[in-house]
């Protein structure tokens, strides 16, 4: 099975916060990202993090976004915003990943992912901690 890493995952593991260590124990799931995740962690990347954002990317199986996924994230932009709900096209685009594939997405932006068909794990699990 593998983990869809949603950016904020990602952001948490490159500033090296405790409660993300157990992600990149030996012998768990595939840890993946989608493209647009890619983008993001670049976008956001500050000067001197090139070789670990690097390192750590390239650590990750990458999701691309193809014609299922761009079928999917205008479905849902369309069904949700008939509803009066604007979702962001990043978030739509990386739970469409997730969901083309079957796999869980890991986030702690919950909220934002109120898919039906996608299987969403709360980032961090049990709460941060002091």
């Amino acid at each position: 099975m593998s983990l869809v890493l949603d950016t904020n995952v990602v952001v948490d593991l490159l500033r090296g916060r405790r409660e993300a260590l157990p992600l990149l124990e030996p012998g768990r799931e595939l840890l993946t990202i989608s493209t647009v995740t890619a983008h993001g962690i670049y976008a956001g990347m500050r000067s001197g993090e090139e070789e670990i954002t690097e390192t750590m990317l390239s650590s990750f199986a990458l999701l691309s976004f193809g014609a299922r996924e761009a079928a999917l994230t205008g479905r849902w932009w369309s069904d949700y915003r008939s509803e009066g709900i604007t979702l962001d096209f990043r978030d739509l685009a990386i739970a469409a990943a997730a969901v083309t594939r079957s796999f869980p997405l890991l986030t702690s932006n919950v909220k934002d992912f109120p898919m039906p068909e996608l299987t969403v794990e709360e980032w961090p699990v049990g709460g941060w901690h002091a």
